[in-house]
């Protein structure tokens, strides 16, 4: 045979291999991996132009996925995002009005789904949607809202947030480890998915940090020249976290299932005031706000069969994130309930799909906000309706009301947000649910420190940095830490 007539049969041969490994892969349900940062601003990434902070593998991540100029948390603070993970609603809708407050028990999560699809569910880190405030202890055997409660079948988890050298639970039983607390989940998700992927079985793995919020404790190798202390911890805690990425997208390499893998990287808020430098990226207000710096947080997905590199400025959420999952995996719709605020946003993998078709809903205490595209109405207190309006395209940083130049829009986005504030309301009765009504309700908010399971483990905890300062403070009384 002629050299050119053997070299193109081998090129066809290859390209047919490419091909058929991929139609392989596509016939497969996908692995997938939730990932979520503690306290992470929007602007706390190199490729968003941080002044100090290199995040070389999130940098890798977004030049290799979608990665998202407008995606939104749940809440501006830390559990409703993370409820609205898990149940595709806005946060109010199943009982965590803030931090610390319990997700209800007849919500129906997308990890009971995964599960019921026949997916290993495996948690690791923080969880806070049972209630417990204070910095982060490790989860009680018979806590009644523990991550098992909603469909995990292995969960290494605390409360809130941790730091180095945690103590952590394994579904309800105590572990000490060493290190830093990112290097230590990822670790242990790696050896999860391992198990599982080896015998052929899809992984569902969420993996949601303690960094980088407060108090703030880098190795030294971590820490940034020229930088107060604070600073320094602060922004080593983030390099940290970015290098426990690379470890885990490495990890799924050496497994063989990087390509058909769905990796989601998030944050649960808006970045943090006065850590050295502007964690918002140039936007308004900052965690616990609704303004856009406490809800715009940095979010990419990577999955190298499905998803074509390139950056989207259509709004997204992790209110998105179960639909989605269901379109992926193809789960029974009657996985989630009738009333979600959520879409699939599966089509926009491959290419920009046009203007988002459902508009993103917050409301936090008695604030609220409704993003329709790039319009955006606010309220700072419902009971007064003291409505603003923002064109997110031309002043992303919300200084302009343009309520009248846009008078139709207003009036209309107030109705649909007057509509929905009312559909929460139906929502907290219980509405939603089969009951017709909340059958459990809390208790939310206990300080783990004044409940009585903790009580001898005072002492053994108290020199510890997340827990030194805040007992000594709050033995005798509440605090409001987020």
């Amino acid at each position: 045979m002629h050299w050119r007539s053997t070299l193109s049969l081998l090129t066809v041969i290859v390209v047919f291999n490419q091909f058929a490994a991929r139609g392989a892969i596509a016939g497969q349900r996908p692995h997938v991996v939730l990932v979520m940062a503690d306290d992470q601003g929007w602007g706390q990434t190199s490729y968003n132009h941080h002044p100090i902070l290199k995040t070389p593998n999130l940098d890798s991540m977004a030049a290799n996925g979608l990665r998202f100029n407008r995606f939104y948390a749940g809440g501006p603070v830390c559990s409703p995002t993370r409820a609205s993970v898990l149940t595709s609603r806005t946060h109010n809708r199943c009982g965590v009005r803030t931090h610390g407050y319990a997700l209800h028990l007849q919500e129906k999560t997308v990890s009971q789904a995964m599960r019921d699809a026949g997916y290993a569910t495996g948690h690791f880190g923080k969880w806070h949607l049972n209630g417990v405030r204070g910095p982060g202890i490790p989860v009680l055997a018979d806590d009644p809202y523990h991550p098992g409660r909603f469909g995990f079948s292995e969960w290494l988890t605390v409360p809130n947030y941790f730091d180095r050298n945690p103590i952590m639970s394994r579904n309800g039983t105590f572990e000490k480890f060493q290190g830093d607390s990112s290097k230590i989940i990822v670790d242990e998700a790696l050896k999860f998915i391992s198990q599982h992927a080896s015998s052929q079985t899809p992984v569902f793995t969420v993996i949601w940090y303690g960094s980088p919020h407060s108090p703030f404790v880098a190795d030294s190798v971590d820490l940034l020249t020229g930088e107060d202390a604070e600073s320094a911890h602060h922004h080593g805690e983030l390099i940290a976290m970015d290098r426990s990425i690379g470890s885990l997208r490495k990890g799924l390499r050496n497994l063989g299932i990087s390509e058909n893998t769905l990796v989601w990287f998030c944050s649960e808020n808006g970045g943090l005031p006065n850590v050295g430098h502007d964690s918002a990226g140039g936007l308004k207000g900052h965690k616990g706000s609704i303004w856009e710096g406490g809800l715009r947080v940095p979010g990419i997905i990577e999955w190298p069969t499905e998803v074509t590199p390139r950056i989207s400025d259509v709004p997204a959420g992790v209110v998105d994130t179960f639909p989605t999952l269901l379109d992926v995996c193809q789960l029974p719709a009657a996985s989630m309930l009738d009333v979600v605020d959520g879409v699939s946003i599966r089509p926009s993998f491959r290419s920009e799909t046009g203007p988002r078709s459902k508009p993103l809903l917050f409301h936090y205490r008695n604030k609220a906000a409704l993003i329709d595209n790039n319009l955006k109405l606010v309220t700072e207190n419902t009971a007064k309706q003291n409505w603003t309006l923002f064109d997110l395209a031309a002043d992303p940083a919300e200084s302009r009301n343009v309520s009248s130049q846009h008078p139709a829009d207003f009036e209309r986005l107030r109705t649909v947000l007057q509509e929905q504030l009312a559909s929460i309301d139906q929502s907290r009765s219980g509405a939603d649910y089969p009951q017709r009504r909340v059958t459990v309700e809390g208790p939310h908010g206990r300080f783990w420190h004044a409940l009585p399971q903790y009580q001898r483990y005072l002492d053994e905890w108290s020199d510890r940095p997340e827990y030194n300062a805040w007992l000594k403070k709050n033995r005798n009384g509440p605090q409001r830490r987020l």
